[in-house]
């Protein structure tokens, strides 16, 4: 079988850490893990002590004062959805930006459909956010500001702790989506003045599909349950609990894929987050400066050598459709890549590619230097047949 060079890091960590597998299989073939808070026999027992011992890592990750306010959940969508329309309503303003993916967009639009009223952060021509459109936007009725940590398009990360301090500044709620950095950058919700961290594990935790998290900071935020059933206790309450964890985790808990990320993220602490971030860095950077120069590749995004930035580097090429470009380094040369618009409209109206899309190639820790070499060559024999 031909090795397979994945840059689609972006879309699902496909290469996991072995402790992971063998945590996820260890979970179910073991026979120990029942359902969590559902009992007081050791199989319920043993499962609600793997979700709390992860909540106290996930904590400590993301720098939130209380595991308490950790709560687990199927992908970020999921939490987006269960944050924005448990606590937006129809009476608020709401700022955000062309960044988006449609996990924020859509869920806001609904919004906007019900009378809530949005406006959008632009960008420079490298994708940068235009950081004054803040203030400018700003208007007696907003309530929150909803940003992505890092585009999934460009890879460039903004500045939370200077759009914190913004909200804090106005009484807002901030709410992050931390899709594309959790497990990339350093995240602490109380010295970036974090409300609400929105993540996926599947991404840069290397944890399974079918996890993520709502993390909450150290202010009170009243959120009205967006999804109802099940909790575990309050049995005859006709009202689902409000309360932390519980209001965002009703019915049965993933446990045994609780089980890998937990994994994910013995793995990030033994590597050491530093470490992650200096490789994926030293990648991404090592890929720009060998195709930057290649003739006919447009790139997009900043790579400002003083600017934190995702491990994401979309281009296109000239003479090719971002489609066509994808599947000839796939069928050529065993290079998998994401083409299209990445579920992120709006920064490519943004940036002229709503009929083109992009390439995106996107790194994780286990890619090498010499699988960016052998990409980067790739496209220069592409770009020279053209």
């Amino acid at each position: 079988m031909t090795e397979l060079y994945y840059f689609d890091n972006s879309a699902t960590t496909l290469k996991k850490p072995s402790m992971v597998a063998e945590a996820v299989y260890h979970a179910i073939a073991d026979g120990q893990l029942g359902n969590p808070a559902r009992g007081s026999h050791t199989a319920s027992l043993n499962a609600l002590r793997l979700t709390e011992i992860l909540r106290k890592k996930t904590a400590a990750l993301f720098g939130v004062p209380d595991a308490a306010n950790v709560a687990f959940t199927a992908n970020a969508t999921a939490s987006l959805n269960m944050v924005l329309k448990g606590l937006l309503t129809p009476a608020d303003h709401i700022i955000t930006t062309v960044t988006e993916h449609n996990a924020v967009l859509r869920p806001l639009y609904q919004l906007e459909e019900q009378g809530g009223a949005l406006s959008f952060v632009g960008v420079d021509e490298l994708g940068t956010l235009r950081y004054p459109d803040f203030e400018r936007l700003l208007r007696p009725d907003t309530r929150a500001v909803v940003v992505n940590h890092a585009s999934n398009v460009t890879g460039n990360a903004v500045d939370l702790e200077l759009i914190g301090s913004f909200c804090r500044e106005h009484d807002l709620v901030f709410i992050v989506d931390a899709s594309q950095s959790a497990g990339v950058f350093a995240i602490d919700v109380v010295k970036q003045h974090i409300d609400i961290l929105c993540f996926t594990g599947h991404k840069g935790l290397y944890g399974p599909q079918g996890t993520g998290g709502i993390c909450l900071g150290d202010r009170p935020l009243e959120f009205g349950p967006v999804f109802t059933g099940g909790s575990g206790f309050h049995s005859f309450d006709k009202q689902y609990p409000t309360e932390m964890p519980t209001l965002f985790e009703p019915g049965t808990q993933n446990v045994h894929g609780l089980a890998g990320l937990s994994a994910g993220l013995d793995y990030i602490s033994q590597k050491g987050l530093a470490a992650i971030t200096k490789h994926l860095q030293e990648l991404t950077f090592r890929f720009h400066e060998q195709i930057k120069d290649i003739p006919g590749i447009i790139l997009y995004g900043s790579f400002a050598e003083n600017m934190e930035r995702a491990p994401v580097v979309s281009l296109n090429l000239e003479g090719w459709s971002s489609g066509d470009l994808s599947d000839a380094l796939f069928m050529d040369y065993a290079i998998a890549v994401r083409p299209g618009a990445h579920c992120a409209p709006l920064i490519h109206q943004a940036l002229g590619t709503e009929k083109s899309g992009m390439v995106r190639f996107s790194f994780s820790s286990f890619n090498t230097m010499e699988e960016i070499d052998y990409a980067a060559k790739a496209l220069r024999i592409l770009a020279e047949e053209e």
